[in-house]
């Protein structure tokens, strides 16, 4: 895997837990990442904890890693670089990606480990 760049964005993050079925929630997208999933069973939704929707279910305190893009569809082995780095280290990882890029959260207490976990194998982090 080539070198990545890596940014450690701004903000405490938030994932929380909809009952299935839930309507998607209305969030504001300029501040930071805002990511909503919907399956059959949940409604996952990311966003900086200011604006994380109330929920049965919210684990907080998040810090969010994003791969500098836009990336190609054709490239292989980016989250596994990323996520085998961390796991390594014993850091565990929310992941998703966007059309454009790979995203990661690490918890805050790990975000150093995390840091130093990915620029060890090889990658660039600005933090």
């Amino acid at each position: 895997m080539n070198r990545l760049t890596v940014d450690v964005r701004p903000g405490d993050y938030s994932i929380a837990k909809l009952p299935s079925g839930s309507p998607v929630p209305s969030l504001p997208t300029s501040d930071g990442l805002v990511s909503i999933t919907s399956t059959p069973d949940e409604v996952s939704v990311v966003s900086l904890t200011d604006i994380a929707p109330s929920a049965e279910k919210v684990d907080q305190g998040w810090r969010l890693l994003t791969v500098r893009g836009p990336l190609e569809f054709t490239l292989t082995g980016i989250m596994a670089s990323l996520a085998g780095s961390l796991a390594a280290a014993g850091v565990p990882l929310y992941a998703m990606s966007t059309f454009d890029t790979d995203h990661i959260l690490v918890k805050a207490t790990d975000l150093d480990r995390a840091v130093a976990a990915l620029r060890e194998a090889g990658h660039e982090v600005h933090a």
